[in-house]
């Protein structure tokens, strides 16, 4: 009796064939978002979606941390309200110091006839929680495209450089820290203007300042600014400091290890800047703009004149075609006449009469005199 399970126990496709269609599936699709992004409005749409599922999961989070603040000591609030206040008084001294500054430097830019080399916006976010992958160091904030937030714009705090916008949803965006080790700044040493770029590390802790020769004047306790000349970073953001210098004679570039000015995991609120550059255009790119427009033209303007010269030498082949057939008809024809009806007295008369006739053309006047001759 063969034996067959029941329809309830029945399983469809084999194991092995399950797996082997979804591990094809799941491949195709890393590879077509991988280097078609195929797959990123479906992530903006799941994210969209989720942000209602985040908010709520977030909820009993929020709820506990409001007690806890409710639950500050007047001990604790007096004395952070001395620290506000003494930092209050700190910032309006530097903020006096800026503004004239700032007078300064407009009325120098006048007075050398020189437009302020860049304007900088900010909106202020806050973050909302890590990501999942242990390997980065990036969070995610609570403003996103709706808000005008920009892929690729400067995060910053009130102390410095924290990290920079990689990905934006329509409610949401991703920044990646200062920290990870897929990140790069270009930057400057405040006190001898050496610019070099500033990169992550696997661990997360510290910053390596790359390329950076062994004779340059590089001290421990530098402190490190944005350069500006990226086009993203405004200049003069604090970044870091030198931590150590470690010069070894059979490399050609120092290992220069630093710590990051701002607190890149203590800050929950932050700027994200939006700079724009104002600069004049590449004159390169110009040229060659102007090269590519000027060749286009010119070969708009070819078309025309090659099929003009293509009909003007069609007929010139045609009208040279035709005049030595019409040119070399007389002599033949009157060659035999003058033989035969003119007497030997006359064919001077017959002749000159045959090479006048066709004088249009000066090889038909050959045939005619020779015949006329004979």
């Amino acid at each position: 009796m063969e034996y067959s399970p029941p329809p309830l126990f029945k399983q469809g496709p084999s194991a092995l064939a399950r797996l082997i269609f979804f591990v094809v599936l799941a491949i195709a699709l890393l590879v077509s978002d991988a280097r078609f992004s195929t797959l990123e409005i479906v992530r903006g749409m799941l994210g969209a979606g989720l942000y209602p599922l985040q908010r709520a999961a977030l909820v009993p989070r929020d709820i506990f941390m409001g007690a806890a603040d409710l639950a500050v000591t007047s001990a604790t609030l007096r004395s952070e309200n001395k620290k506000l206040a003494d930092k209050n008084l700190e910032l309006s001294v530097k903020a006096g110091d800026a503004a004239q500054l700032a007078i300064e430097n407009a009325h120098l830019r006048a007075l050398l006839n020189l437009q302020s080399r860049a304007t900088t916006d900010e909106t202020p976010a806050e973050i909302q929680y890590d990501t999942r992958d242990p390997f980065t160091q990036k969070v995610v904030i609570g403003k996103g495209s709706q808000q005008n937030i920009q892929d690729g714009a400067p995060v910053v705090t009130e102390d410095g450089v924290i990290g920079q916008v990689t990905r934006v949803f329509p409610l949401q965006s991703e920044v990646t820290l200062l920290t990870d080790k897929d990140q790069a700044v270009p930057v400057q040493i405040m006190r001898t203007g050496l610019r070099s770029v500033i990169y992550g590390t696997p661990k997360g802790d510290t910053l390596d300042l790359r390329f950076v020769p062994i004779s340059a004047d590089v001290q421990a306790g530098d402190e490190l600014v944005t350069s500006g000349l990226d086009g993203i970073y405004p200049p003069g953001l604090p970044v870091a400091k030198v931590l150590r210098v470690d010069k070894q004679a059979d490399t050609a570039f120092a290992r220069v290890v630093c710590v990051p000015i701002a607190a890149v995991r203590g800050a929950r609120q932050l700027l994200v800047l939006h700079y724009n550059l104002n600069e004049p255009p590449n004159p390169i790119e110009v040229e060659a703009a102007a090269a590519a427009k000027e060749a286009k033209e010119n070969k708009g303007k070819k078309k025309p004149a090659a099929k003009a010269a293509a009909g003007a030498s069609g007929a010139s082949a045609v009208a040279g075609a035709s005049a030595p057939a019409a040119g070399s008809a007389p002599p033949a024809a009157a060659a035999p006449a003058a033989q035969a009806s003119a007497p030997r007295a006359a064919a001077p008369k017959a002749a000159s009469g045959a090479a006048a006739k066709p004088s249009k053309k000066a090889h038909s006047s050959k045939p005619a005199s020779s015949g006329a001759a004979r």
